[in-house]
């Protein structure tokens, strides 16, 4: 019984797998590759939308400046889901989130940009709340 136990065990964290939600072109960039990319002053807005696509969120500065936000994360389930019983009163996930931001000057160039990459965790359940 024991062994079965495990193997159950084993299986279900095999068969769970990883969700990736929103802009995949983010999936493999970092930091010093958008730097690479993006260069203030000089990359146009059409060049960013050929790099990475629309935009998830379009918003303007009060000044009138565009600014467009892309997001990439990926979580997987944590191993506490697999505990029997203890599942029954909450689940977590974590993973990591990406986040470029870009701000255009009035002739649609980059004035500005900002990539980043953190730890996200996010709990449901009873005692999560």
């Amino acid at each position: 019984m024991k062994g079965s136990a495990v193997a159950i065990f084993v299986i279900s964290i095999t068969l769970a797998g990883c969700a990736a939600v929103g802009n995949e072109k983010l999936r493999t960039e970092t930091e010093t590759s958008v730097s690479t990319k993006i260069v203030e002053g000089k990359t146009t807005k059409q060049e960013v939308r050929e790099m990475f696509g629309s935009p998830e969120k379009t918003t303007f500065t009060d000044g009138g400046l565009e600014v467009w936000n892309y997001e990439f994360a990926k979580m997987s389930a944590d191993a506490i889901n697999y505990i029997p019983v203890v599942n029954l009163f909450g689940s977590s996930a974590s993973g990591k989130k990406k986040q470029l931001v870009v701000m255009f000057d009035g002739s649609n160039v980059v004035k500005r940009y900002s990539m980043s990459e953190s730890d996200v965790s996010k709990k449901t359940g009873l005692f999560n709340n």
